[in-house]
């Protein structure tokens, strides 16, 4: 779905809700119908939650519009983060969900506006980020860790990524996965994980290991080796108990541990 398409989605049932629940008229004037795009709304909703003293919402919101604006394509990352949430999470029957209630998205957005501002050497800006993230979010994402999008980041407490950990895109993943090193080791020390993967809750993967394309990783598993291919692995430390069942994990999002056959 274009990102157009999209915006227009989210006033649509941005109508509906206030139609049924007027209580939520001023928050859905706020983020939605006073804003002219998408980019607007996210900076509306990302200041709402992330406003402190140390930052208030009028510093924050234009500083948000400015990098949406100046790079429109973490707007369309968003969109399809907020999409793959839309059609894989059973529970999500809005698009509108995902940008209003759910911190999973709103983490992912606020580590894209961090991302940015660290390529452009504004460090301090990007870690304040990722702290206020932490803080509001329960979410933390280093701002150099590089992450694709059509992302579903489901419930998202406690979710850790570190500083040299890549995510390809369309990648699931559950509540309290850490992306992690394994010691005072410099350098590329993270995991990387390719696309298709499903993260199972709980998952820690440690160390510059490779989660292969359609991979599955058990829920609880600790990863401490590469994962190939299409493989299901779980336990601690997870070894390989078979064959994905699906082609995609990320997209059925079948958290099981049931394997077809190899051929």
């Amino acid at each position: 779905m274009a990102i157009g398409e999209v915006w227009e989605h989210l006033k649509r049932d941005g109508t509906t809700v206030v139609e049924q629940e007027p209580g939520l008229a001023h928050l859905l004037r706020d983020v939605v119908f006073l804003r002219s795009n998408m980019g607007e709304a996210l900076s509306a909703r990302l200041a709402r939650r992330l406003a402190r003293e140390d930052m208030t919402r009028a510093e924050l919101e234009p500083l948000f519009n400015q990098i949406f604006g100046d790079h429109p394509e973490l707007v369309s990352q968003a969109a399809r983060d907020m999409m793959a949430i839309y059609e894989r999470d059973p529970a999500c029957f809005s698009p509108l969900e995902p940008l209003l209630f759910y911190k999973g998205f709103l983490a992912l957005a606020t580590y894209r506006v961090a991302h940015q501002l660290w390529l452009e050497e504004r460090r301090w800006l990007a870690l304040y980020l990722q702290s206020v993230m932490s803080e509001a979010f329960a979410v933390d994402i280093h701002p150099a860790a590089r992450i694709g999008c059509g992302i579903l980041l489901d419930h998202a407490t406690s979710f850790v990524v570190g500083e040299t950990a890549i995510i390809e895109n369309d990648v699931s993943i559950l509540h309290e996965v850490t992306l992690g090193g394994t010691g005072k080791d410099t350098g590329d020390r993270h995991p990387i994980v390719r696309s298709g993967v499903l993260l199972g809750a709980g998952a820690k993967i440690l160390g510059r290991v490779e989660i292969g394309t359609g991979a599955k990783v058990g829920a609880g598993s600790v990863v401490l080796a590469d994962v190939p291919p299409h493989t299901t692995v779980a336990g601690v430390p997870a070894v390989i108990v078979g064959v994905a069942r699906e082609e995609n994990p990320a997209g059925e999002m079948d958290q099981s541990l049931e394997c077809r056959k190899s051929e």
